[in-house]
């Protein structure tokens, strides 16, 4: 009866009236999630800490280069069609890219007192992550100011396997379902990386030990971001999430045996030696909010 195609015949006449046609609202509906986790210390042209440092010498230029890298990846995407992007600064105080400097087309989180820090936002709505500016995890030699979280970290393991920043994210995307599909640093985090999960990667520096890097000209690195992300971006039906096991043991070892014994106070916190514990968690939601309070808000 007609009374019954009534909402239909609406929703047609609507749509006419409207002047779109019935592709053009499934193109919005298909149109991809993207997010991207931008540290500092990888990023192409910062070649010493103090550039990483508000405080520090030409750490004003970081900020310059560091935004400028962001900005040609989201035009790299926006080139590539249309896209929902969420940029999350990632790096000490997350207060570090310029964000009015940023292409106006993305959504930005800034400030880092936020439980899940570097992937905050993520989560199984994306399609795909892309980590710019990453470093090799701590006690890696050849790994320029490589660390894990902060400099009382001395070794991070997930269900056996040692992970630093990248790794972690990695697997917390993957919790979610979703792929990395580009992620960029310094060589040494991108061949850890490439070890852990089978993506495309951009090398943006060679480090000269911890403090010195042999760089790459920010706009050799840009022009290899762009053409890295829009082969990603063609190939992204085909990407998948790392795999990884739930529930997660989470091992951590300190520099100090002060912060094991104080981490003694959460229930389930296991001791392996004076500078390690252990722990099992539920998820990977619940590992990674545990990591970060474990080197991050526990102080004395």
């Amino acid at each position: 009866m007609i009374a019954d195609r009534l909402p239909t015949l609406l929703l047609v006449i609507s749509i006419f009236a409207s002047g779109l046609n019935t592709s053009e609202l499934a193109g919005q509906s298909s149109v991809p999630r993207i997010f991207i986790s931008v540290d500092m210390e990888g990023i192409g042209g910062i070649g010493t800490g103090k550039m990483t440092n508000g405080s520090g010498k030409d750490y004003a230029t970081g900020r310059e280069l560091m935004t400028a890298e962001v900005n040609t990846v989201v035009e790299a995407i926006f080139d590539h069609g249309q896209a929902h992007i969420l940029v999350n600064d990632s790096h000490g105080d997350m207060q570090n890219l310029l964000h009015t400097s940023l292409d106006p087309r993305v959504t930005y989180i800034q400030g880092n007192i936020k439980p899940l820090g570097m992937v905050q936002g993520l989560d199984g709505s994306f399609d795909a992550a892309i980590f710019l500016g990453y470093h090799a995890r701590a006690g890696t030699e050849g790994g320029f100011l490589a660390h894990t979280g902060s400099g009382s970290v001395k070794g991070l393991w997930l269900n056996g396997i040692e992970v630093g920043e990248g790794g972690l994210n990695a697997h917390y995307a993957a919790s979610h379902g979703v792929p990395v599909i580009l992620a960029a640093g310094d060589l040494t985090f991108t061949e850890q990386f490439s070890a852990l999960i089978e993506t495309r990667v951009v090398a943006t520096k060679e480090a000269i030990g911890y403090q010195v890097a042999r760089l790459i000209h920010p706009e050799i690195v840009r022009t290899r971001l762009r053409a890295t992300t829009l082969e990603a971006l063609g190939d992204l039906e085909s990407a998948t999430p790392l795999k990884i096991t739930e529930p997660v043991n989470i091992q951590m070892h300190f520099s100090s045996t002060t912060r094991s014994d104080i981490l003694q106070a959460i229930p389930g916190m296991r001791r392996v030696d004076g500078t390690t514990v252990e722990y099992d968690a539920q998820n990977m939601t619940e590992a990674y909010k545990l990591i970060r309070l474990m080197y991050k808000y526990v102080s004395w």
